[in-house]
């Protein structure tokens, strides 16, 4: 027993020991922004940790990473001491451990053993919790004199230059003698995508997240490259303040904050109970694509300061706030290969075959590898270990590989020279980072094709999904999307799973797509570069399809929504003899072929951008986009600087409406939106289209 019991203990140490490597190895790539784990991996290392040293307290050790905040100090900048120390907080990652959490707060503030703790009024704040950098602004006599992040907690670095060229953080304020804002620095998600889409067309690697892209754009010796990069900023906390006012709440500290002029999250929550907070976490963890920047989660803090107080801190974390985490979105998992895949234009897709894995509340087998430049820049082979990432409904993204666990000897994986489904020679043009099977009879170009046609996007052909499309080329059907009108019924019937109720609903799904907008038409033939608002504009334009085949380049690239690239693109398509095979098809199908006819009604929104929110009592969502289309007006589905109105209904899309009050966008409800359509005008403003 005691020689078991020795070889037991020797493994617990062996075992801390490497876990202690492992934390503070992956803690310092984490901060020099070039992280190997998903932070879901790493937060099971450090809680491993945390139980270990709870269970084995004889075994602890001062100098462990689970008594540290944040990171090193850097070499790069001057190094700041934060008068307050900015503190870790401690994790949740279910509802039960943040229950618990409230329990501890009940129990501090000694309200009893029976209090029920859903109902309980301790009051709390319920805040987002930003995917992005702790960041501490100084300011002196309402002066910015100091930017810098959190460091190891006591000491951080001094990027006040950086901070600087960031426009949501104010230089002067109007406040007292000293004032701390501490907040997060993080970048929208559009911005990231920009970024991606720029480091693609350079032939460099894609970044691999937002929070990462943030930190190291932060961390820029120089200042104007940090500018470039489009950071955003949201205050969250106050540090040290001397002269301010009398506050008694964190709420009542957050609503003094945006009074002086500091971006603060509008989606926090002040809430008296527990059963509120949970609420809060649960609607986030369902909308939390519905923002225009990430989060990993809520934070929860005790509202009151005085209470606050009482409760202390530990030596990491304050006892008054806990982060609660959403489930990750980024997993690591076995890469067993890299396939191909052929899409309805020819491109060729790497794309990688993986271990199964549940990332973001989904399993994941398969994940996109980009283009071959991107194979090659993220290094990534079959048999590594690598990080996956999905969020939202975004095509999951195998991001790196964790070159710390990669087998001895594995070899590099080699793009294919040859298509994999025709075996023709795969052609990559000058200038471009795909790569093309250019055979227009290529079997897979034909099934994506007639698939993204029939798609709900284009045509909206229900009932003929991929396999169906697979059955139907493999019997001889049909060879392309002008068949699909043509199609043989009575050999449909012979085929095995084919009743005459199937049969007779395909039927009529086809013939109801033969009524779609000419515009869906032109979304569904996947011409390069022709999206559903260009399709609008050339159906619009032309009013028949004979005529946008007819038309030269020049001609559709001055219609507003079109432009050169476009216009080249669908000028090739149609100088294709397979393409007016198509069409004729389509003629000989009873397919529309006709556009919208010009509307009668005065074009009282020409010229201006309205984006609508929120279901409306008298429009349905096409209903309210064809009113203002059929004025003149334009209907994007998202807010910008070019946004003339924004119309909210019920329950609208909190980024939406957050982003128009931000670029100080008029907000109309229903009765003001009528008033627009009828008058042309935004209410309170005497001419909207000179503004």
């Amino acid at each position: 027993m005691a020689k078991n019991s020795g070889a037991a203990e020797s493994e617990i140490v062996e075992r801390l020991a490497e876990l202690r490597d492992l934390v503070r190895y992956h803690r310092d790539r984490y901060y020099n922004d070039e992280p190997e784990l998903p932070d879901a991996d790493f937060d099971a290392l450090f809680n491993e940790l945390l139980a270990l040293e709870a269970e084995h307290p004889d075994l602890a050790d001062p100098d462990s990473p689970t008594k540290e905040v944040g990171a090193p100090v850097s070499a790069t900048f001057a190094p700041v001491e934060h008068t307050v120390p900015m503190m870790s907080l401690d994790n949740a990652f279910d509802e039960n451990e943040l229950e618990g959490w409230a329990e501890r707060i009940a129990k501090g503030l000694e309200l009893g053993d029976e209090i029920d703790i859903a109902t309980a009024k301790i009051g709390y704040v319920c805040e987002l919790k930003i995917d992005g950098i702790a960041l501490s602004l100084r300011y002196e006599n309402g002066s910015l004199v100091q930017g810098a992040t959190r460091g190891n907690g006591r000491v951080g670095d001094d990027i006040t230059a950086n901070i600087r060229t960031i426009d949501e953080i104010p230089h002067e304020i109007d406040g007292p003698a000293v004032l701390e804002v501490r907040g997060e620095v993080y970048l929208p998600v559009a911005t990231f995508d920009k970024l991606n889409e720029s480091q693609e067309a350079a032939g460099l690697a894609r970044y691999a997240n937002p929070r990462n892209t943030a930190a190291g754009s932060l961390r820029q010796k120089d200042p104007s490259i940090t500018a470039s990069r489009g950071l955003a900023f949201w205050a969250y906390q106050l540090g040290q303040v001397e002269g301010g006012p009398e506050l008694t709440g964190h709420g009542a500290a957050l609503d003094w904050i945006g009074e002086l002029g500091f971006p603060v999250n509008p989606e926090r929550r002040v809430v008296e109970t527990f059963t509120e907070v949970l609420e809060f976490t649960r609607h986030w963890q369902e909308h939390r694509h519905d923002l225009p920047y990430e989060i990993d989660g809520a934070v929860i803090k005790v509202d009151s300061l005085a209470t606050q107080r009482s409760l202390g801190s530990t030596a990491r974390a304050p006892r008054w706030a806990m982060a609660y985490k959403l489930p990750p979105e980024e997993k690591t998992t076995t890469l067993i290969d890299i396939h191909v895949s052929i899409g309805r234009t020819g491109k060729a897709t790497p794309f990688a075959v993986l271990e199964p894995v549940v990332v973001a509340g989904s399993t994941v087998r398969m994940a996109t590898l980009h283009n071959a430049d991107q194979v090659a820049l993220k290094g990534v082979r079959p048999g590594d270990t690598v990080n996956v990432r999905k969020a939202g409904d975004v095509i999951p993204e195998v991001l790196g590989p964790v070159l710390s666990e990669r087998p001895a000897g594995l070899p590099e994986w080699v793009f294919p020279t040859n298509c994999p489904s025709c075996h023709e020679l795969l052609v990559r043009p000058e200038d471009e980072a795909h790569t093309f099977c250019v055979n227009p009879t290529c079997p897979a170009r034909q099934q994506t094709q007639i698939e993204y046609f029939a798609s709900r996007g284009a045509m909206d052909i229900d009932g003929m999904g991929e396999s169906r499309v697979a059955l139907f080329i493999e019997q001889g059907l049909i060879a392309d999307v002008g068949d699909l009108f043509s199609i043989d019924w009575e050999r449909v019937g012979e085929l095995e799973g084919f009743g005459q109720t199937s049969i007779d609903n395909l039927q009529a799904a086809i013939a109801a797509a033969t009524q779609r907008p000419l515009a869906s038409l032109l979304v569904g033939l996947g011409i390069r570069h022709l999206g559903p608002s260009g399709a609008e504009s050339l159906a619009s334009a032309f009013g028949h399809l004979d005529a946008i085949m007819e038309a030269p380049a020049e001609e559709m690239a001055a219609i507003d929504g079109v432009g050169p690239v476009i216009a080249a693109s669908v000028a090739s398509y149609f100088a294709s003899p397979k393409a007016h095979e198509l069409v004729e098809k389509f003629r000989a199908g009873g397919v529309n072929l006709e556009g919208p006819e010009r509307s009668e009604l005065p074009q009282v929104l020409e010229g201006l951008s309205i984006v609508v929110t929120g279901s409306l009592e008298g429009y349905s969502r096409d209903g309210a986009a064809e009113a203002i289309k059929s004025r003149g007006g334009k209907n994007p589905g998202s807010v910008s600087k070019k946004t003339s109105a924004v119309v909210v209904g019920s329950d609208p899309g909190a980024s939406k409406l957050t982003k128009a009050e931000d670029l100080g966008i008029p907000v109309l409800d229903e009765a003001g939106f009528v008033e627009l359509l009828e008058t042309g005008t935004v209410p309170g403003i005497a001419d909207e289209k000179t503004g």
